[in-house]
Parts: structure tokens; sequence; C-alpha cells
């Protein structure tokens, strides 16, 4: 069943569709593009011809015209996306909408992406229930966001070596959410893989650990927060994600060789006498 109340008219809509145990969605076809997410819960679907089995963080992609028909095994939450692409600006249409819709599949998502695809259609979501009857530019721009990610997503399947592609979303993920790491524990578990395979995968593919890839990214953070900002260390220190201004100064002065505030000085002058040279 739907959450929610009559469609509202529009480009874009979003709901949510709960299936009960045994539940079957007959085959049927629509004239819009739609993007089913699972949410939880296991069945199976038909795209066309081809079966397919349906798990969390599974994303259906579904051409218009396409027949396809669901099956619940078990209580089955999905999100459902749908969008009328002529009302949609062209660059969507031409860079985004080609790409993502070049045909009708099945995304099986790692928990990186699942959770970057869940939290934009939870805003969409969100959205759509506070501005139901004003404008929908809001929508419009979100789905542009989960259509490049998804374009992203799907250029990342063609590597030809799956660790290879978990090395690569794993950076991905590293430089998104540097400020709110702490432990590989915690990354390993995201993947889906124990600690020592994922530091193994990585190494492999870049010649470090993920742990000392993140605080690469966050020393790189802190150093252009130094030079382009007035921020004092201790709010420097905390967005970027360490837990504690001795931890900082200790792991800044390691790896740069000189504390944070004999950087940003250091920078600043030489920054100085260039433009005063010219």
């Amino acid at each position: 069943m739907r959450t929610g109340k009559q469609k509202p008219k529009g480009a874009v809509y979003l709901y949510e569709n709960k299936h009960k145990e045994k539940n079957y969605i007959h085959s049927h076809f629509h004239y819009t593009h739609q993007l089913l997410y699972v949410l939880d819960g296991k069945g199976e679907c038909e795209l066309g011809k081809q079966q397919h089995a349906l798990a969390s963080d599974n994303l259906l992609i579904i051409r218009p015209l396409t027949h396809h028909s669901i099956a619940a095994q078990s209580k089955m939450t999905m999100l459902v996306l749908e969008f009328d692409e002529k009302q949609l600006p062209v660059e969507y249409r031409h860079t985004l909408i080609a790409d993502v819709f070049a045909r009708s599949e099945v995304l099986r998502l790692n928990l990186f992406k699942g959770s970057e695809v869940r939290q934009l259609l939870r805003r969409m979501l969100y959205e759509q229930l506070q501005y139901r009857d004003r404008e929908k530019i809001g929508l419009s721009l979100l789905l542009g966001e989960l259509l490049l990610l998804l374009k992203r997503t799907k250029k990342g399947f063609t590597y030809q070596n799956t660790n290879e592609w978990r090395a690569a979303a794993l950076k991905e993920y590293i430089e998104n959410n540097y400020y709110q790491l702490s432990r590989a524990e915690e990354l390993a578990a995201k993947m889906g893989v124990s600690s020592r395979y994922m530091q193994q995968i990585f190494k492999d593919a870049y010649d470090t650990t993920p742990m000392r890839y993140l605080t690469e990214v966050r020393l790189n953070r802190v150093k252009k927060l130094l030079i382009e900002t007035d921020l004092d260390m201790v709010s420097i220190c905390f967005e970027v994600g360490f837990e504690s201004l001795p931890t900082f100064y200790r792991v800044f002065k390691k790896q740069v060789g000189v504390s944070p505030l004999v950087y940003k000085h250091t920078q600043l002058s030489q920054y100085h006498h260039r433009n005063v040279s010219k």
C-alpha cells in the first residue's frame, strides 16, 4: 500500500510502498520513469523477461513501458520515485536520465551507496511533504543530485575487479565522510567485510591503509581551513573529525613537521611575500 494521500500533480513524485508477506503485484507498465528502492525485506521482481532477487539496498531502475511485477517473500518496504522527464530540464534528459535509464535493471548497492541513496530519497520525501502545494524546484534539484549519484555509481560497476571497485567506493566514502569517521571497524562493517580484508584491498589499490588515507584527507582539509578562514583551532579540530585537541596537534605535527599555528603563519607569510614581490 502507499503512504500519503492522492498523488499530486508535478514532474516528480515519491511515496512509500509497504508489501505484506507473499503479496504479489501483477505485471504492468508505466509511462513514467521509476526508481524503486528496497528499504527492508526480501522478494523477487521480473523486469521485462528477466527474474531478479530483491533485498535491502537494491534499486530497481525501470524504463517507461517496461513490464514488471513484484513478489514479496516477507514484509517488504520500498520507496518508489517516479517522474515525467518531459517536465524536467533538458539537461537532465541528455546528461543524466539517458545514462541512468539506459536499460531496466536492478542495482545491488553496497552500504556506502545505499546510505547515500536512502538519505537523498528521505530528503525528497521531506521536501515533498513540506511543499506539497508550492514550488517544486527543491524536488527537481534533489532528483538531479540523485541521478548524478546513480550515474557515477553505475560507472563504478564497470570495474572488472570486485576488490578494485570496493576500494574505490571506500575511498570515495572516506572523502565524503571524513568528519564523522573514527574506527577501521566502522568502515569494515559498512562494507560487510572484515577489517583485515578491507585493509588489504585498499592497500593493494592505493598503497596505503584506509585510516592513513582518512588522516591525509583530514589534514588537507585542515590546511585549507588554516589558510582560507579565521576559524580557531578548536573549531577546525572538531570540524574535520578529530576527537580531541591534543590528538589534532599531535597528528598534524607528526605528519606536517610543524604545529598548525606555525604552518598557518608560514603559509600566510609566503603568500604575502609573493604578492608584495609582484
